[in-house]
């Protein structure tokens, strides 16, 4: 009885590891944590991990650290999966020691399972029934599908990471470093690209799927940092998002069909990726009615024709609350760099901040309106 509880302990942990790397590595879908063992590991190492590197000062001392987060972490699973199969697969030796020559305790039992799983075999411990050698088998199999698999998923992790920040990289030319909507539609005004901006949404479009499948068939994804410093993938995505509500609240012209279609996707993207992470969801705007009117004086004076204050506030107002909370969960559980309208502004750095107080002092400059408007 007791060696039958034995290997029905040790087949428990081998299937529970087999399960977690199926499921976290080869099965390209979100799936539900219910069954993972990484998916309730990794959260609360990266809560400690975070509230360590808070407590870092300097600025670019504190981004390196959270910067080795995700591959310490993708080490520690891949050394977790190995040594869950040797001490699952040791287990199940264990309780057929008397088949095994020589008769080996708990220790070697493990040894002889680790070098099965490794394929090493020295030969010193050598199984003499057909279950034991089952086992054998087994774990060696085991130990090369998991490299294997492992070693694929790295590239494809990797491979998703580069595209991702590409266009992170190509839109901070755009939308200003740390990114802003605001900023991307007045740098289009004044360079006189505005009907660029529909090819910019587009591309934003295909870049907030990408970013959705992605990150929510491997988790892992979302904790890697941007390799330049003031960036990452959820300031994008509020910059995109923010572009595309302004256009379509605020501007009287320019491509709104187009900005309506990244609206779109981009909650979309929110919404499934705070579900996902658990994150808080809430209908807050996240910007005051003066910092929307200091948005659309930079706009006016970029160039843009805007529509009447009370009519774009109300539409802003409405577009921004589906989105404003979970992006903003986003931002604070992932700790990115502050950027205008997302994440904690109050760690902007103070120039930004006496630009905005400058933008917003009492006399700003007169909107541009449609005619017939007052």
């Amino acid at each position: 009885m007791l060696s039958a509880l034995e290997g029905a302990a040790g087949a428990f942990i081998v299937l529970a590891v087999l399960v977690d790397v199926f499921l976290s590595v080869i099965v390209p879908r979100a799936v539900g944590r219910r069954y993972r063992l990484s998916a309730h590991i990794v959260p609360p190492l990266w809560r400690v991990w975070r509230a360590l590197a808070i407590n870092v000062r300097d600025e670019d001392r504190r981004e390196n650290v959270l910067a080795t987060f995700a591959p310490l972490v993708l080490v520690a699973l891949l050394a977790m999966w190995v040594a869950g199969l040797v001490i699952g697969y040791g287990i199940i030796l264990y309780a057929v020691r008397e088949q095994l020559r020589p008769v080996p305790d708990l220790g070697a039992s493990l040894y002889f399972a680790g070098s099965s799983l490794l394929t090493i075999g020295y030969g010193d411990i050598v199984p003499i029934a057909s279950f034991p050698r089952i086992v054998s088998l087994a774990a060696a199999a085991s130990g090369l599908g998991v490299l294997a698999v492992t070693t694929a998923f790295l590239f494809q992790l990797f491979s998703a990471f580069q595209q991702r920040e590409v266009f992170v990289v190509s839109l901070s030319t755009q939308a200003g470093q740390p990114p802003s909507g605001v900023t991307l539609l007045e740098n289009h005004a004044r360079l006189g690209i505005v009907d660029d901006l529909g090819n910019v949404f587009t591309e934003g479009q295909r870049w907030s799927a990408q970013v959705m499948e992605s990150h929510m068939a491997y988790p892992m994804l979302s904790y890697f940092r941007s390799s330049h410093d003031h960036e990452s993938w959820v300031a994008t995505l509020g910059a995109l998002l923010d572009a595309a509500t302004l256009m379509v609240s605020a501007v009287d012209g320019g491509p709104i069909g187009k900005a309506k279609l990244m609206n779109g996707m981009g909650r979309h993207a929110t919404h499934d990726l705070g579900q996902y992470f658990s994150l808080p969801t809430g209908s807050s705007v996240g910007v005051e009615r003066h910092e929307f009117e200091v948005a659309r004086a930079r706009l006016a004076e970029a160039g843009y024709r805007l529509t009447s204050a009370d009519e774009a506030w109300e539409r802003f107002a409405s577009l921004r609350a589906t989105y404003a909370t979970p992006l903003d969960a986003m931002a604070r559980w992932w700790r990115i760099p502050p950027a205008e309208w997302v994440g904690d502004r109050s760690l902007l750095p103070v120039r930004h901040l006496a630009s905005e107080a400058v933008m917003s002092s009492p006399a700003p400059p007169q909107p541009v309106t449609r005619a017939g408007e007052r």
